[in-house]
């Protein structure tokens, strides 16, 4: 049985102290200077702002531009969903309408090489530490001398780390929500809620991720529902990156291997009892982390080694998806699975766990196959149809495709956030 502990990528020392982060920004301007980013480190994306980490630098003097400026900041630049929803965001932007700055807490991950040396605000070992408040108070700063319009934060940490920032510089400021929140502990969770209380806007990427919020007794006219995005890369038709096999029919597992709730050992148990049923076919299994060992082990001791293909971390899925005939996501929780989003768009069909946001996106039978969570013997069934049945495939990947374009492209989503943007920006 493969054991592997949650892990988030960076996650503060003392994360039950971050409640306090919210009350101490008033003391930030007794603080050291941090040091600024060499010039040969900046972000080099044309027309965008650049945004100095040296608050004792004096403001540059402004220039007559009518363009929206706003601040989009991640955690790190790791290959996650949500990193890659950041930086198709930047990328998609309107440049005639904004100037775009990203930024992130921690500079490492397979991202940095799309987004170059963005500058970085390092909070060292917790959110509440020095190195922490002086880079929080080179975002007040920075955000000022700048002239940034909306500050966006991403994901849990840089929720925590911008929207207090943000609030001290005066700038409107949007939160974001891509989980359902049973994956944070209680202290994480209610130092996020109360974060968001004071932000102006918070952005959930599913109404099951809405849901939580507003349980948890936040506003209904402070959230905004828009979900994940598709490049038009997603859609378009490639080289498969796994030569196909004639009569072999692959299927395949896009996920972290560092969270047990993607359930990859359910995975290859199933893959086992397939295997029994139907001698032409084959596994993959796309994804690092500190579990890959272990689930290495785990399908050698199955005896299906020599069937399952570990692919490691990859940064060319809609290439991995058109090696594969079914994608699997049996998580025990999502908000909305850029995986199934991007498998749908490759005329993939899914079979996925019907958790989270994902009934938002899977209609059984008609856009992919929903199972519920850890039936296993469930999810072999519709495997067991799909992987017979290339007809079934056939149409469930046209309608997949067909709803994926239709709602979730890049050109829909990011619409969506430029009038959210424009919105606050009018309203400061």
């Amino acid at each position: 049985m493969v054991t592997c502990r949650n892990r988030e990528a960076a996650p503060p020392a003392n994360y039950a102290k971050i409640p306090s982060l919210l009350y101490s920004t008033t003391g930030l301007s007794s603080f050291a200077d941090v040091a600024a980013i060499p010039a040969s480190r900046r972000h080099r994306v044309p027309q965008t702002t650049q945004l100095r980490n040296n608050p004792s630098s004096p403001p540059t003097v402004p220039t007559v531009d009518s363009r929206t400026k706003v601040l989009l900041m991640t955690n790190t630049l790791e290959v996650g969903g949500s990193e890659r929803q950041f930086a198709l965001l930047v990328e998609s932007l309107s440049l005639d309408r904004f100037e775009v700055q990203p930024a992130c807490l921690k500079r490492i991950g397979g991202l940095v090489a799309r987004l170059g040396e963005i500058p970085e605000f390092p909070v060292g070992g917790g959110l509440v530490g020095l190195r922490a408040l002086r880079s929080q108070l080179a975002l007040i700063h920075s955000m000022r001398s700048q002239g940034i319009a909306v500050a966006h934060a991403f994901d849990f940490y840089t929720n925590l780390m911008l929207i207090p920032a943000a609030r001290m510089a005066g700038v409107p400021v949007i939160g974001s929500h891509r989980q359902i929140g049973d994956l944070l502990s209680r202290a994480k969770f209610s130092a996020q809620y109360w974060a968001f209380r004071f932000c102006d806007r918070i952005v959930c990427n599913s109404r099951a991720a809405a849901q939580t919020l507003l349980s948890a007794g936040l506003p209904e006219n402070k959230i905004e529902i828009i979900p994940n995005a598709l490049g038009e890369e997603a859609f378009a038709e490639c080289v498969p990156a796994i030569p196909r096999k004639p009569g072999v029919v692959r299927v395949g597992m896009i996920a972290r291997m560092n969270n047990v709730v993607k359930n990859h050992p359910a995975f290859l148990r199933i893959a086992a009892r397939l295997c029994e049923i139907y001698p032409a076919v084959e596994f993959a299994l796309v994804g690092d982390g500190c579990c890959r060992p272990e689930l290495e082990r785990m399908a050698a001791a199955l005896h299906i080694d020599r069937r399952v293909l570990f692919l490691g971390e990859r940064h060319d899925i809609p290439a991995v998806l058109a090696s594969l005939d079914v994608s699997v996501l049996l998580s025990s929780s999502e908000s909305l699975s850029n995986v199934i989003l991007e498998s749908m768009a490759a005329g993939v069909p899914v079979v996925a766990t019907a958790v989270g946001g994902t009934p938002e996106l899977v209609t059984h039978g008609e856009t992919g196959m929903l199972v519920p969570p850890n039936e296993e013997g469930k999810v072999l069934a519709e495997l067991t149809n799909l992987v017979s049945n290339a007809t079934l495939r056939g149409q469930l990947a046209v309608k997949s495709k067909h709803f994926a374009r239709s709602n979730f492209h890049v050109d829909v989503i990011t619409q969506r956030f430029e009038q959210l943007y424009l919105d606050l920006a009018k309203a400061r």
